[in-house]
């Protein structure tokens, strides 16, 4: 989503690095760059001219101007001045309340409210350990009563029925009687969506709101419709009382704007990301790595917390012990690393979060994203668990039959090797100090699983 953000901020640095020191022209040329670069990111016109301003007065005081690296203090100011548009820190769900803790979720229609509802449902059950209970109030698309059943129930959190002759309140009281009588910590209360904004559909969510009486109301944006979610945040804020945002489709080609801007606009915070189609893909959202990302300094955090949420410990303690004893790191085990890393979103995210990764060429990145797990899998999948277990019998007739059986070619094969080859070496490296850790850490860009291999 900021990609086209981060590389022209980062541009403008690059610039300001290669001056001697700083001056009001220069600083005055750079400002003019991150306004542009903010405006073409669909940032809101009012904001722009905040944070260039109080950017400004920053840099052009005597900390910056005096200090050894001056751009470097200059991109400090611009993520600093970032983090403060979009909210200091990250701000939690109110889940301290007197069980059951209603939530309730609304927004217009097709923002991806009812998706929303399940991944939150995930989250809170995964990461914070609650019983949840969901519910639909949304009486005009059945389709919608319907969606939410089937994705409870992929996600495995409660679900109250609801039928579309109910009325919205009726159905949230009844939902508030089920989640009491179940036990359950949260109750997510999905609402009716409309095309706009209009009279009717608010004094309705005024209502459902008054007889949920929610700890948390919650509007799901479409980070895609750019600056018109912060209008139509700002519209509901004035008929309910917002607690906060989630921002959806945040994984597509949307500018940035509406992220950088819903908080200085709405005084709201972003409560989650939606980065993906898989309910998994949903994480809380945090200002200061989100500005590390913009700036190309990653978000190595949000990284090791989502592996240790999702890699399985007890595969990975194997594998620890395994190499310890000198045993060595078979195609069984790569396919693993490769399972673990699909887990967590697949290699495009995780590089998104690690620093400097943004630079990669274009090229590398397609192939990146291009789910290369999946293909890697299949192609170990269709070895023999003795070609698994000893990669060096793997010759041209064992190519072409593997090629054939996942449905590849040598040339695929040969590549996947080398790339296996390379993990190999990595992992004889571990546990012999610092030294051997640095050389693994630069060797990954070839070896790390899934990621394309020089042709």
């Amino acid at each position: 989503m900021f990609e086209n953000l981060g590389d022209r901020l980062q541009g403008t640095f690059k610039k300001l690095r290669g001056q001697g020191r700083l001056t009001e022209d220069n600083i005055q040329d750079a400002m003019r760059e991150v306004r542009m670069a903010l405006l073409e990111a669909d940032v809101a016109l009012p904001v722009v001219k905040t944070i260039v301003g109080r950017v400004k007065e920053k840099a052009v005081g005597q900390e910056v101007l005096g200090s050894l690296t001056p751009g470097q203090a200059v991109v400090k100011v611009v993520n600093d001045e970032l983090v403060h548009l979009m909210g200091e820190s990250n701000d939690r769900l109110n889940l301290a309340a007197r069980p059951p803790v209603v939530v309730l979720v609304a927004g217009l229609q097709g923002a991806g409210k009812t998706t929303t509802v399940a991944k939150l449902g995930l989250y809170l059950k995964e990461r914070e350990k609650k019983k949840v209970l969901v519910t639909s109030a949304d009486v005009y698309r059945p389709a919608a009563i319907k969606q939410l059943e089937t994705l409870a129930g992929q996600v495995d959190v409660g679900y109250f029925p609801s039928l579309s002759e109910q009325k919205p309140v009726d159905i949230v009281r009844n939902a508030i009687d089920a989640a009491k009588k179940s036990a359950s910590d949260v109750l997510l209360v999905d609402t009716a969506g409309r095309m706009h904004i209009d009279a009717d559909m608010m004094d309705e969510i005024r209502q459902v709101h008054a007889a949920a009486d929610p700890v948390e109301t919650l509007f799901v944006a479409d980070a895609m419709t750019g600056q018109d979610a912060v209008r139509t945040a700002k519209a509901f804020d004035e008929a309910l009382p917002l607690t906060g945002v989630i921002l959806t489709k945040t994984d597509g080609d949307a500018r940035g704007g509406a992220a950088l801007s819903i908080r200085e606009v709405t005084g709201k915070p972003i409560k989650f990301l939606g980065i993906g189609e898989k309910m998994e893909a949903l994480e809380a959202f945090h200002p200061d790595r989100l500005a590390s990302r913009i700036l190309g300094m990653g978000d190595v955090l949000s990284l090791v917390e989502e592996a240790h949420a999702k890699v399985d410990k007890d595969k990975a303690d194997k594998l620890a012990r395994k190499l310890k004893k000198g045993k060595g790191f078979d195609l069984d085990d790569f396919r693993e690393q490769l399972l673990q890393i699909e887990k967590m979103g697949g290699m495009g995210k995780m590089l998104d979060k690690l620093p400097g990764m943004g630079n990669l060429p274009d090229n590398v990145k397609a192939q990146v994203e291009g789910n290369p797990q999946q293909h890697l899998v299949a192609i170990i999948n269709s070895m023999t668990p003795h070609e698994r277990q000893h990669p060096a019998i793997i010759k041209a007739s064992r190519k072409k039959r593997i090629a054939a059986g996942s449905g590849t070619s040598v040339q695929e094969i040969n590549r996947m090797l080398k790339q296996f080859t390379q993990m190999q070496k990595m992992m004889k490296r571990m546990g012999k100090g610092k030294r051997a850790m640095r050389g693994m850490m630069q060797g990954l860009g070839g070896g790390m699983p899934g990621m394309p291999f020089p042709k």
